[in-house]
This record gives C-alpha cells, sequence and structure tokens, in this order.
C-alpha cells in the first residue's frame, strides 16, 4: 500500500485548521488503543525533527496498511497535523509535523 509516499498535509494554501481534534471521548479512546497497539506491534524507534516526531516502525506484514489507515483517519480528526509515510528499505517512516503549540500531542502519538 506505501509505494514512494503518502502525505497528508496540513494546511490546502488557506488559514491553518483550528487546533482540535473532531472525535468524541468514545472514539477517541478506540482510535489511542489503535495506535498503541501498531506501536507495541512495529514501533522500532523515534526521532526528533524539525516540527516533530520522526517514526521507525518495522515493515512487517500487514504494518503499511495499519500506518495509512492512522495516517488517513488522523488527517480527518487533526487536520493541524501533517502526517508523511514512507518506506525506506526494510522501515517504513512516518514523520508527523505541526505547528509548535501542538507538539505535545505530536509526543503522545505511538507514545
Amino acid at each position: 500500500m506505501v509505494s514512494g509516499m503518502t502525505t497528508t498535509n496540513a494546511t490546502n494554501g488557506h488559514e491553518p485548521p483550528p487546533i482540535a481534534c473532531s472525535l468524541s471521548a468514545a472514539d477517541y479512546q478506540q482510535r489511542a488503543a489503535e495506535i498503541r497497539r501498531l506501536a507495541r506491534d512495529a514501533l522500532r524507534g523515534r526521532q526528533p525533527i524539525a516540527g516533530g516526531t520522526r517514526l521507525i516502525f518495522a515493515a512487517a506484514p500487514g504494518v503499511a496498511e495499519r500506518l495509512a489507515g492512522v495516517v488517513a483517519a488522523e488527517s480527518r480528526c487533526c487536520a493541524f497535523l501533517t502526517l508523511e509515510l514512507e518506506r525506506v528499505g526494510a522501515d517504513l517512516v512516518l514523520d508527523v509535523t505541526g505547528p509548535a503549540e501542538v507538539a505535545p500531542i505530536i509526543d503522545e502519538l505511538f507514545a
């Protein structure tokens, strides 16, 4: 599913989106549990990058599809984030960036 790069950009040349998650409390808990399972199953490491965090995942069977699903889902509920997913060798690399004030939110992803 990841061939080259999947990019979801928070800005479309317009005013930046509001810094707010559109999920209900129950949906947020479900999404957080899904992300924690993915981190437990495949997260190899994380590195700080300009404006956010680089997350490195093992490219095990099914992980690319799961990550692409998370990128799509997060782009709908947290449009203030920019998510870039690409395959690098045997890894899947997800860069998550956003405005400075969302650094705590980025740090929480896949924690």
